[in-house]
């Protein structure tokens, strides 16, 4: 989730050396939130806090450097703080396992993926910014459907409302390569993307019913992000 899209912005626009502490502040970062997330959880004592503190400030190196290569990026900083504050005023609550939280947290790291685009070195990529905004949506899609559909694995084992949500989810997002290709200027071959989506959409109905260990879950979501990323690759960028 971190990657996938950092990555592919990247490959759109080609790498520039700005992100280079692009991507280590955003990996730190990422580690700083998580870190303070867990500090609000535990109402701020003193114990959990370290780690946010070492965090944050391996942070700024990096993110100064970003700052004086490219100041223009600051102008994506609003549009992350409004996720970033739902989060972690969800973690306060002890509500981060909520689906309101791992949907603002899966959107949020989604959204990298056009300022890896706009950090790169040839904005004026084919597809430009409409085939960027395709990406970010059809990689939003499949990564907010890993949170019902590891749900249901995992802690809503057994739940029927959660799997009917998470197969429910999966079918109708096999309409949305077929909606961005009609509705885009960007175009691009929906099928492959939606045998994709439908091949999820399978899983997430069989596979909770024979059950799966922590880590084949983990490897199955390596495995198809792996797969999504190549398909964007091929069909969108």
């Amino acid at each position: 989730m971190l990657v996938v899209p950092l990555g592919l912005g990247m490959v759109q626009t080609g790498p520039a050396w700005v992100h280079l502490p692009l991507a280590l502040v955003w990996i730190l970062g990422y580690l700083a939130f998580y870190a303070t997330g867990q500090w609000l959880r535990s109402h701020r004592k003193k114990r959990w806090f370290p780690p946010v503190r070492a965090y944050v400030l391996a942070c700024i190196p990096p993110g100064l450097a970003v700052v004086v290569l490219r100041p223009d990026l600051l102008a994506w900083v609003p549009l992350f703080l409004p996720l970033l504050a739902t989060s972690l005023v969800l973690h306060h609550r002890r509500e981060d396992r909520s689906l309101l939280n791992d949907v603002v947290t899966v959107v949020a790291a989604c959204l990298v993926l056009p300022v890896a685009h706009d950090a790169g070195l040839d904005t004026a990529a084919p597809g430009g910014w409409a085939a960027t905004w395709i990406a970010t949506a059809l990689i939003a899609g499949y990564f907010i459907g890993t949170v019902p559909y590891v749900k249901t694995l995992i802690r809503e084992k057994g739940s029927r409302p959660w799997y009917v949500g998470s197969v429910a989810f999966h079918v109708a997002l096999c309409a949305l390569p077929w909606l961005l290709a009609t509705t885009t200027p960007a175009p691009f071959g929906p099928v492959p993307l939606t045998i994709f989506y439908a091949m999820l959409a399978l899983r997430a109905a069989l596979v909770p019913l024979r059950g799966a260990t922590p880590r084949q879950v983990g490897i199955g979501e390596i495995v198809a992000s792996v797969a999504l990323t190549v398909l964007v690759v091929v069909e969108v960028l």
